[in-house]
């Protein structure tokens, strides 16, 4: 074998090690390292979670700047896990939590999600126990537009996961709200069309809803 060829076949295996190494996103290291930057207070709000979480302009919804959005788009459960330290650094005042629609995409079950939900609810309540968490039902998907068909496929867990949440609430004493509810249309059991155009995230007459539904945990002391 030629030294050229030598040179290649290091390459090859150093770029799948990197590969190997990398767990997530490069969109979720931009994000992730970002926020391992930024200041958290003891005064601060934080709404943690995905996509559905990233969209939101929380300070300027709420009309505070203490909310802060540490939302990455495409995150699961185990991302959230595993930035966590960048949040509780600062021992924030509450904790929004809204996670696990993209780990149904990836096949897992409603049991398995809740479980590793239980692990940040944990990590949370260790690390920063003065910290309010909110736990927040996974939101209705709809399969009505044929787009995101890994998650909306699956339409029916999120139900599931909803119901082992209410119970993860009750066992850990936290604050469960159900967002389900008011999204869910219930002829169908599926998200309400009115509050998505691609089945999975949400319009601004969704995000206005929402802040509708937890404006009173914002401003509760």
């Amino acid at each position: 074998m030629t030294n050229k060829w030598i040179i290649i076949m290091l390459l090859l295996v150093s770029v799948a090690g990197n590969a190997q190494e990398r767990k997530y996103s490069t969109f979720y290291y931009q994000r992730a390292t970002l926020f391992e930057e930024l200041p958290v207070t003891s005064k601060d709000i934080i709404f943690l979670g995905n996509s559905i979480t990233n969209g939101g302009e929380w300070a300027e919804l709420f009309g505070n700047k203490h909310v802060k959005n540490r939302g990455i788009s495409g995150d699961i459960c185990m991302g959230v896990y595993d930035r966590l330290d960048a949040v509780l650094k600062g021992k924030p005042a509450k904790i929004f939590l809204l996670i696990g629609i993209n780990d149904v995409k990836r096949g897992d079950p409603a049991d398995t999600i809740v479980q590793r939900i239980g692990m940040i609810v944990a990590k949370i309540k260790k690390e920063s126990p003065k910290t309010h968490l909110y736990l927040q039902s996974v939101l209705p998907v709809t399969d009505h537009y044929n787009m995101f068909t890994g998650h909306t496929s699956r339409w029916e867990e999120v139900a599931k996961i909803n119901e082992g949440l209410v119970r993860l609430a009750d066992k850990e004493k936290l604050t469960y709200i159900d967002l389900y509810s008011h999204f869910v249309d219930e002829k169908t059991g599926k998200m309400n069309i009115d509050y998505t155009n691609d089945g999975l995230h949400l319009l601004g007459k969704g995000y206005l809803k929402w802040v509708d539904i937890i404006k009173p945990y914002i401003t509760e002391k």
